[in-house]
């Protein structure tokens, strides 16, 4: 896996300011959304989300969302203007046919969202912690769990969080090439989304 260039490793120290990548764009006004998203559901989110904009009414969803399953993450958005796809790193990679359902329903745009000190871009670091998790919290044996962590980990982790929402918008973008798949970023220091810049 591509661990991306030091300017898109995150910086996790505490702080007032997020300490965000240099590929995650901020959005306080509606000259910050980037062009090819404005008129887009995926403006429509922003707007919601960072800027406070009033709900309006969605007969049905217009935009697909892939986050992650961490629970710090919350969107401020209104009731069925969006399906949403909660899965460790927001790896979408075996959910194919999920999100075929989402698009054949008629949604106009997929946003993948990553975000920042997510546990899935650090699994080679929690072996250990994994492994004694499952023993003491399912009665599963050592040798039970260590294969458990040794057949599934290479699957399910990203890396870099940034490279990862850059690489897996690429592909969503081949498998649905009519599709807008933005990629963005969630902070869960701030609690605003961010655009990422595809580099």
């Amino acid at each position: 896996m591509n661990q991306g260039n030091a300017a898109d490793k995150l910086d996790t120290s505490q702080s007032d300011t997020p300490q965000l990548p240099s590929a995650c764009r901020p959005v306080q006004s509606h000259d910050d959304i980037l062009p090819a998203y404005r008129g887009t559901p995926v403006e429509e989110l922003l707007a919601y989300h960072n800027l406070g904009e009033p709900f309006t009414q969605h007969p049905k969803p217009e935009l697909l969302i892939g986050t992650c399953m961490d629970f710090r993450i919350e969107f401020r958005i209104p009731r069925d203007f969006a399906y949403v796809i909660r899965v460790g790193g927001a790896n979408l990679r075996g959910l194919e046919f999920h999100v075929s359902l989402a698009v054949a329903s008629g949604v106009q745009a997929i946003c993948l969202i990553g975000h920042d000190q997510c546990a899935m871009s650090r699994v080679a670091d929690r072996e250990e912690e994994f492994v004694r998790g499952l023993v003491e919290q399912a009665d599963w044996g050592d040798h039970e769990a260590q294969i458990h962590y040794e057949t599934y980990s290479p699957r399910f982790a990203i890396g870099n969080e940034i490279e990862f929402v850059r690489s897996e918008t690429a592909r969503l973008s081949r498998y649905y090439p009519r599709m807008l798949v933005a990629p963005l970023f969630y902070s869960v220091q701030d609690r605003e989304l961010y655009q990422v810049d595809m580099g």
